[in-house]
């Protein structure tokens, strides 16, 4: 596979960088939050934004679809929601005599997928084949989705009341997960400016447009990745189905797309290579939400941070060759 040169990973840089400015501008004081989002986008994995209430979970994910030149929608996931209302229907057309497609909103670039947990598990299963095949089947009709596709889902963790909470298989076909925080005082208060006069989404424009971003994630999967490094990604992975504290350790898939993410942060911060740094740095984003402790762990209070820190600290670094 050929290498991404030098001025293709310059021009995904600069494209990161503007959409970068262009969320904050509406995010205050979350830089770790805005580049996970973006580096989820060029990578083209779906984004889990998991926390409580009043953070900006939607807000971000709002201002990520405006800084883009793309379609976007957003499915407001309710107990009522039909899986239909996301993939669309067949309607029959009293003037062609025949059925014809409406697509639903999961047919977008960017689909926000707000309070995903409050639907059925029936409805939550309707974005199973898209998240993972991109495209969507009706009535035995296979309809392609556009590209970039990427659902960007947000979830209150501690509401239980009319919740549900989303299988291991749905969680799975998540890239990253990210947990917003609350802000610091600084930044709160910038807040109270900047949001509490207007809507700051009213005056956000879009700063790249989906070509481009389609044009960056093909440079980012031309990302160098050395044979020592996705070993080292391997053994992460691995570790983590290998010790009692789990009961179901990171998927193969989670190697993929901890890959690709790798990949994304590289050209983001202009290299056309991907470090052990890489791996570790994004090693909780990508692989926390998959894993499921064991109720030894749990009630040993040990969280799935300390499971990956464990793994990243007992797998070696690959050696440097002279």
């Amino acid at each position: 596979m050929e290498v991404a040169a030098a001025a293709e990973v310059q021009a995904v840089q600069q494209t990161a960088q503007a959409i970068r400015e262009s969320v904050a501008r509406v995010i205050d004081g979350k830089d770790e939050a805005i580049r996970l989002a973006i580096t989820a986008l060029l990578a083209e994995a779906h984004l889990l934004i998991e926390d409580v209430p009043g953070v900006g979970k939607t807000m971000l994910a709002r201002a990520l679809a405006r800084s883009i030149s793309a379609t976007s929608s957003r499915i407001q996931f309710t107990p009522d929601l039909l899986p239909s209302d996301i993939t669309g229907v067949s309607v029959f057309n009293q003037h062609s005599r025949d059925f014809e497609f409406k697509p639903g909103g999961v047919f977008a670039n960017v689909v926000i997928a707000d309070e995903i947990n409050r639907a059925s598990p029936k409805t939550q299963s309707a974005l199973l084949e898209a998240m993972e095949e991109r495209r969507v089947t009706v009535d035995g009709t296979t309809h392609p989705l556009p590209r970039p596709f990427v659902v960007v889902a947000t979830q209150n963790p501690i509401e239980m009341e009319g919740t549900y909470p989303l299988p291991e298989a749905q969680r799975d076909r998540f890239g990253l997960r990210l947990d917003m925080g609350y802000p610091s005082a600084e930044a709160e208060v910038a807040m109270l400016d900047h949001h509490g006069e207007a809507e700051p989404l009213e005056h956000l424009t879009p700063v790249t447009d989906a070509e481009t971003v389609n044009t960056c994630i093909a440079t980012v999967r031309r990302v160098f990745v050395h044979q020592a490094v996705k070993d080292y990604l391997v053994g992460i992975v691995a570790h983590t189905r290998a010790i009692s504290d789990v009961r179901l350790g990171a998927s193969p898939r989670a190697s993929l797309q901890l890959m690709r993410a790798a990949r994304a942060q590289a050209a983001i911060d202009g290299r056309n290579y991907v470090t052990p740094d890489d791996i570790q740095a994004l090693a909780v984003p990508t692989l926390a939400h998959r894993i499921l402790l064991s109720h030894e762990a749990q009630l040993g209070r040990r969280s799935v941070a300390d499971v990956i820190a464990n793994a990243i600290a007992e797998v070696p670094l690959p050696q440097r060759r002279s």
